[in-house]
């Protein structure tokens, strides 16, 4: 067992928490399960699209948001998300390669 785990996060980890809680609500994935490849969509589209009100839909994009899952871009007066794919899989691939070389 290495003892520097208590301590020492690797700084590519440090985000991952957030990450990780956001991707852990079944809800939060139904609504990335909606981006289409380059799909921007807005809380309205999305509401439409599930059983969750506006205003719970507006807190999970905030959530997937401030995780840097999503990002929002203003459109007039209408707030856009698109997924973040490169960034998520960022993410993802410090996990994979540190399971890589701890096999």
């Amino acid at each position: 067992m290495k003892s520097t785990c208590r301590s020492d996060i690797p700084p590519e980890w440090l985000h991952l928490s957030q990450v990780f809680a956001a991707l852990g609500d079944e809800e939060r994935q139904r609504i990335l399960l909606l981006f289409q490849p380059g799909a921007q969509l807005n809380a309205s589209d999305i509401a439409r699209a599930s059983t969750l009100s506006r205003t719970t839909v507006s807190h999970h994009l905030k959530l997937l948001c401030d995780a840097g899952i999503l990002e929002r871009s203003r459109h007039g007066r209408e707030i856009h998300f698109r997924l973040c794919a490169a960034t998520l899989i960022g993410h993802l691939q410090s996990v994979i390669d540190y399971l890589e070389d701890h096999r």
